[in-house]
């Protein structure tokens, strides 16, 4: 062989090798970053940076949040429901910018009972607290009791759950240590303990794994602040504080009760209202101090369709009462704002966001995706070494709709407008019809974009489901036919209520409507969500797939 034939294999193989790389570097690129720091969204961005930011610090469906801090890092967890895996772990080093990093918890228990959606029950309301060098998370399941977990590494393995109390109705648990004496205070759900507004503090043992008592009932809200809920209880000086929600989700205010005694008598005070603001509620939170001993206070606020976003609210202490947010009126009771200075100053901390996109590197879901239930090794191939998602073409057996369905993989919505665009190849094996995967906005009332094989064919369908959780049947609302197997799908969301159209790109460049603009509606005591799916009709033969390439939310 020549040297001229020698130099010219060379150069073809490093043009391919450079290739390659680029290839890659490019797909890395388009997602920002595929693991979970420094991500930053392309859709809702809270730090203004100029040491400012703006409410919410989080646009999305982070429900009853609670959030400690260890040193010089802030953690948060969040309700999580009937979706798993449950408890996201939340980090941040500013209180503004926050990147999702675990989920403590796997699956949900009893495991038979959560194979299947179980919508609005679940993880409700978690307390996070660290406490002889662990990190310790107690939620309320209103059908079981409060359980507890636990872990030395809050970025590693949770212990598996213990039933610390057993009953109906006992909700929005928070635990707190003081010496050898160990408490936990409570809420009631009404439709399963048949009274709520009422608060109780039982006694645990050291380790916090079990209840001693009955319980004591210590504030009575009933004439004042009807609807409480989600207590959190601390110590400040010489006072306890229990501070809780009151009013209802849409419409209520914050409290804070505070006694010298952990049993009461206990005083209370509104600190917190919407006043003269548009920020409704604003509802259940959590008190957190800085290193400087400065106090914030983080709450959700119900944004419909779009979840309980979250808000971040400067705190200040007057004659032994928290006043959160600013006292606009001075009729001293907070008021929330809308941008404030960020907590920490002086500090360069990277702008972050929780990952919205994903080109499903190694063949696996990113930290932003739940499944509808508890998961399943069946339902994804998720193949190290591969660059797409492999979702099996599961049966959903008679179900009229995807509502009971488990096998839906999906995230919360990241903020008012934005687009959604994933690419899907969709293998029917046997060419057997019934097959589809696709793009999903999936609430009670649900509506998708997705390719599905019959009569031999690939088509694209918009798909919508009118009160699916009353047994609906799926409508195709529009359905054309397709070249091949492999399609983009598109979903573009619009404020004020989430509205939704829906595209298709047979070229990756040139996208084109298809069906009619739908409204999203949420599912029950969460937001809609979107992601993806792949399903087989019942009673068909077994065998299909759909590869997703990438998943990417743009504006």
């Amino acid at each position: 062989m020549t040297f001229k034939i020698k130099y010219a294999i060379y150069i073809v193989l490093v043009f391919i090798t450079l290739y390659s790389c680029k290839s890659i570097s490019e797909k890395q690129f388009d997602n920002g970053q595929y693991n979970s720091q420094n991500y930053i969204s392309k859709v809702w961005q809270s730090d203004l940076g100029d040491g400012t930011y703006t409410n919410p610090i989080l646009y999305a469906d982070y429900s009853d949040p609670d959030v400690i801090r260890v040193g010089n890092d802030y953690y948060m967890t969040a309700s999580s429901f009937n979706c798993t895996p449950g408890l996201p772990i939340l980090h941040s080093k500013d209180l503004v910018n926050w990147e999702i990093m675990n989920y403590a918890l796997d699956k949900q228990i009893p495991e038979a009972v959560f194979d299947i959606p179980q919508h609005s029950k679940g993880v409700w309301a978690p307390a996070i607290r660290f406490h002889n060098g662990e990190y310790y998370i107690y939620w309320g399941d209103p059908d079981f009791g409060v359980y507890m977990i636990k872990t030395k590494d809050v970025y590693g393995k949770w212990s598996k759950p213990k039933l610390v109390m057993e009953g109906k109705g006992i909700i929005d648990p928070c635990p707190f240590w003081e010496g050898e004496n160990a408490y936990l205070v409570h809420a009631w759900a009404g439709s399963r303990a048949g009274i709520n507004s009422m608060l109780t503090i039982n006694r645990m043992n050291p380790e916090g794994t079990t209840v001693l008592d009955e319980g004591q009932n210590v504030f009575d809200a009933h004439e004042k602040h009807h609807t409480m809920e989600g207590p959190k209880l601390y110590k400040k000086d010489s006072y306890y504080y229990i501070l809780a929600p009151a009013g209802g989700v849409e419409n209520g205010w914050q409290v804070a009760m505070r006694s010298k005694s952990i049993y009461g008598p206990y005083e209370d005070k509104i600190v917190l209202e919407q006043g003269s603001t548009k920020i409704n509620g604003p509802h259940q939170g959590a008190w957190v101090t800085t290193p400087d001993n400065s106090s914030w206070f983080i709450h959700f606020q119900d944004q419909g369709v779009y979840g309980r976003v979250l808000h971040l609210q400067p705190m200040q202490w007057k004659e032994n009462w928290p006043i959160i947010g600013r006292d606009f009126d001075s009729n001293g009771i907070g008021e929330p704002v809308l941008t404030n200075a960020k907590p920490i100053q002086g500090k360069n901390f990277p702008i972050m966001h929780p990952v919205e996109s994903d080109e499903f590197l190694n063949g696996k879901p990113g930290l932003q995706w739940q499944w509808y239930a508890n998961s399943s090794v069946k339902w994804s191939a998720q193949i190290p070494g591969t660059d797409y998602l492999r979702l099996f073409t599961i049966s959903q057996k008679e179900e009229p709709n995807l509502w009971n369905v488990p096998n839906l993989l999906l995230q919360k919505l990241p903020a008012p407008n934005f687009i959604a665009t994933t690419k899907i190849k969709l293998t029917s094996e046997w060419q057997t019809s019934g097959k589809k995967g696709g793009l999903l906005l999936m609430g009670k009332t649900y509506v998708y974009v997705a390719i599905a094989f019959h009569d031999n064919r690939y088509w694209v369908q918009q798909v919508s489901c009118i009160n699916a959780n009353d047994g609906t049947k799926e409508k195709i609302i529009a359905e054309k036919s397709l070249n091949s197997n492999e399609v983009q799908l598109r979903m573009i969301i619009t404020a004020p209520n989430a509205k939704c159209k829906f595209s298709y790109s047979e070229n990756g460049s040139d996208f084109v409507e298809i069906g009619e603009e739908a409204n999203a509606e949420k599912d029950l005591w969460i937001s809609a969500k979107i992601g993806i799916f792949a399903i087989s009709e019942p009673n068909v033969r077994m065998g299909g797939y759909a590869d997703f390439d990438w998943f990417r939310i743009t504006k």
